[in-house]
């Protein structure tokens, strides 16, 4: 599992209730032990760490690990305070060490204990150890794989209003990656993370209603126009047709076998939205096809590189 850079370099700055809290164990360290003549700000940091505060071995922890105030950057020395501030209960020290076990970042690489410490912040409400949470389940990251938990976890952080859980899962709903494909819900969670500043989430939006807003005005065809369209390449026109024939819809029988034929035309055309229907039956065995997670996974992976490609 690889987390962002910004995520997983274990700074944990970027919060501003998390901000505000350091602000709050720097003011309580400055009043117990005082502001004497050559007292720094390293030391009183140090000296409440000493003293076994969680937010003074939190503090500390950081500036090693992070090189503050003019420290070498030494994960290895630093971890250790925050292992010790985690342990003491501080729900933002138990994800800067979760972190620090998906990573190796100043220890071994362990994703169960990650799992573990995340799971820690997480029963705290900590947003992104909830969303690291849920991408372990989803993927078996530490974890065996849960859909349920997955979205679970996933849900907790996107209430949160953690921009990148709220595209997780609005992706995921939309995919039917480890869950089952809900548009309505996909596209609620996508706008929400887009409102917020996730760019990913804006491409994709973008991608989805270009989607949509072609292949609606196809959808109003006779059978005989659009079939046309399809024999001549139109991938949209052959996505619609293999929906027509998934469902019986409008003026044509039901008929799995003719479904599959042009879901498998518009995919290799690059309608993407085939593509993601082409994966989701190699994975629940649909459409008269066998399962088979290999061609499910080729597909799935084939759509998320055509978006990403056209969202640039």
């Amino acid at each position: 599992m690889r987390l962002r850079k910004t995520q997983g370099e274990m700074v944990v700055w970027h919060s501003h209730k998390l901000l505000l809290w350091l602000v709050l164990v720097l003011f309580s360290a400055l009043s117990l032990a005082g502001d004497g003549p050559g007292a720094s700000e390293l030391e009183l940091i140090r000296e409440q760490a000493q003293k076994g505060d969680p937010g003074g071995e939190l503090l500390y922890g950081l500036a090693l690990i992070e090189g503050r105030y003019g420290l070498h950057p030494d994960p290895a020395k630093g971890l250790p305070w925050i292992r010790r501030a985690a342990e003491g209960g501080n729900a933002y020290a138990a994800l800067v060490l979760g972190n620090a076990y998906a990573l190796g970042k100043g220890t071994h690489k362990d994703p169960v204990k990650a799992v573990f410490w995340w799971r820690k912040a997480a029963d705290k409400e900590v947003a992104e150890a909830a969303y690291h949470l849920g991408r372990a389940f989803a993927e078996g990251f530490g974890v065996p794989k849960d859909p349920r938990k997955a979205g679970y976890w996933l849900r907790q952080a996107a209430d949160a209003g953690y921009p990148d859980a709220q595209y997780a899962l609005g992706r995921m709903l939309h995919e039917g990656v480890v869950v089952e494909p809900d548009q309505e819900t996909a596209m609620a969670w996508l706008r929400r993370a887009a409102a917020n500043g996730h760019r990913e989430a804006v491409h994709l939006l973008r991608l989805i209603e270009s989607l949509v807003r072609a292949v609606m005005p196809l959808s109003q065809e006779g059978y005989e126009a659009l079939h046309r369209r399809a024999v001549g390449n139109d991938p949209h026109a052959q996505y619609e047709l293999a929906l027509r024939y998934e469902t019986g819809a409008l003026d044509v029988n039901a008929d799995p076998r003719k479904a599959l034929f042009w879901f498998r035309q518009a995919a290799k055309h690059g309608n993407v939205l085939a593509m993601h229907r082409l994966a989701r039956a190699y994975r629940k065995g649909e459409l008269g096809l066998p399962v088979n997670p290999d061609k499910a996974r080729y597909w799935q992976k084939r759509a998320r590189a055509l978006a990403r490609e056209t969202s640039r």
